[in-house]
Formats: C-alpha cells, structure tokens, sequence
C-alpha cells in the first residue's frame, strides 16, 4: 500500500520480468490497474489488442497460448468471456497465470480488493453483515466476492429480482432477498452490482425504470442499512440504474474510489507474489 502511495514507479521487484496483458473484453479500471501495478514493480508491460491481433483473424485460444508461451513471458493477465479460458491458458503457458475475469465464473483480485477496502475501514471481516445487490446472475464479481467474503466470517446476503438470481445461490451459504429493503435492513456494507445487459437474454428485466425504481440504491433505500453502512461498486457504474449519484459520491459512506486506489496496490502485491519462486496462478 506504501509502494503504491510512494508516487515513485521504478521499482526492482518485478525488474527484468515480462508482463502480458491479455484482454478479450474491454476493461479500464481492470487493465490500467494491472498496468500500473507491473510498471511500478519495474516488469517490462505489454498491452495486447485483441481487437488487431490474430486472435481477430480466427487464430484459436490455445494457437495464442502457443504463441505468448514462446515468447516466454513471465507473467500473463488474461480476462476472457468464455468461463474457465484463463484455466485453459495457464495449462498451456509457462507464465503466471492471473484470472482478470472469465465469463460469469470468477474475477479474483477484484475480491481481493473489495475485502482489503473493507478490512481498512471497517477493521475486520469477519461478522460483518454484507448485501450484494442487483445483477447476481451475471457477475463474476459477486461468485467471487461471496466465495471470499463467507470464507473470511462475514454474512453474506443476495438482493435481486428473481430472474436475476442464479439457481441454487443459496447452496453457496447466502442469504436470499427479493425486498431491497428488507436485504438491507442492518447491513455494514452494500455492494451494488451493475446490469450487464450484454449478457441478458430478452424480458429478465421490465425497464431501466423499474430496476431502479426497486432495486437501485438511493438515500431511502440505504436508510435501511445500519447508520455507518458503507456502499460499494466494482464499476463501471450506471448511474441512475442501479445507483443514484448522491450515494455514489458521498464522501462519507462510498468507498468507491477507494476500491479503484485498492486495486493497484492489490494487483501489485499479486504480481510480486506470483512472480516468486515456483510457477503459481491465480
């Protein structure tokens, strides 16, 4: 965290090493987090398009693997929209592999930093009463944070319409709420989650209008929280469809910059972490 604040981006950790950014899916926080925290290690960056690469020209997943692999890059951040693709890549490379995002499956070190932004304000995890609320279904985000966030001792609940809530959710040891209010009532901390409309088939949601109107966070809403409740959200924010700008920008109870700040030194401490020793992927 102090080498991320320093301001200084030469560093000797990850001096000499060679990191590869793959992104199948646009990404800006993610990516330029990922960028930041190799180059202020001292890696060597390289940002791969996949929009001008082969990929673009019908090469397959696993030609790309053979590719990267021989050009012996030490470590590799992949996001793909196919769950399970970063798995497949880091069986075929000799790198590091770090899962940016797959699909609907998972997106680790956002729940590495959503859990560190958490443990600093609120100086612990464990008994914590968190609400994940809104496009469940759909998100990597929430898979991950709810695998991290019950393993560490918080009490997790799911707050959404019913067509965007996954089957068998609670068999992942949630708590399930249709009721925004009532998924909010004493809750420390609400996570808002935004509509991934990319990957919704037609008629799981009425309107933009609707969603809001009972589901999107607002100050009355919120009221149902306990009085120190702190909000999150893993970005991009649609503002006005799942959370009001009010909310989002009080200074006060919205750690969402934070979670931004939180993710360099994440990814960070990540890198240097994998880049040590025996290969290991995250």
């Amino acid at each position: 965290m102090l080498l991320n604040r320093s301001g200084k981006t030469a560093r000797d950790l990850l001096r000499g090493k060679t990191l590869i950014n793959l992104f199948f899916e646009d990404s800006t926080r993610t990516r330029t987090s990922f960028e930041l925290a190799g180059k202020r290690l001292g890696a060597d960056v390289i940002n791969m398009s996949v929009a001008t690469s082969s990929v673009n020209k019908g090469e397959t997943l696993l030609d790309t693997a053979a590719t990267l692999n021989a050009m012996q890059c030490d470590l590799l951040v992949a996001r793909h929209d196919q769950s399970g693709a970063p798995s497949l890549l880091a069986q075929k490379v000799d790198a590091a592999v770090i899962n940016a995002g797959d699909g609907m499956h998972e997106h680790p070190t956002q729940a590495l930093l959503d859990a560190l932004t958490i443990r600093r304000r609120k100086g612990r995890l464990e008994g914590l009463e968190v609400a994940i609320c809104g496009d469940i279904g759909h998100s990597r985000v929430a898979r991950s944070n709810i695998h991290l966030l019950t393993a560490m001792g918080s009490r997790v609940r799911v707050v959404g319409p019913p067509t965007l809530l996954p089957q068998g959710v609670e068999e992942l040891g949630v708590a399930v709420f249709h009721d925004m209010r009532a998924g909010l009532a004493g809750v420390d901390i609400v996570m808002m989650l935004r509509l991934q409309r990319e990957r919704m088939a037609g008629g799981q949601v009425p309107s933009v209008r609707e969603f809001f109107r009972f589901y999107g966070l607002d100050e009355e809403k919120l009221s149902y929280a306990r009085p120190d409740a702190l909000v999150m959200h893993p970005g991009p924010m649609n503002r006005g469809v799942e959370i009001e700008s009010r909310v989002a920008d009080d200074p006060e109870r919205s750690l969402i910059r934070e979670q931004v700040e939180m993710g360099v030194a994440v990814r960070m401490a990540v890198l240097d972490t994998l880049a040590r020793g025996p290969r290991r992927n995250a």
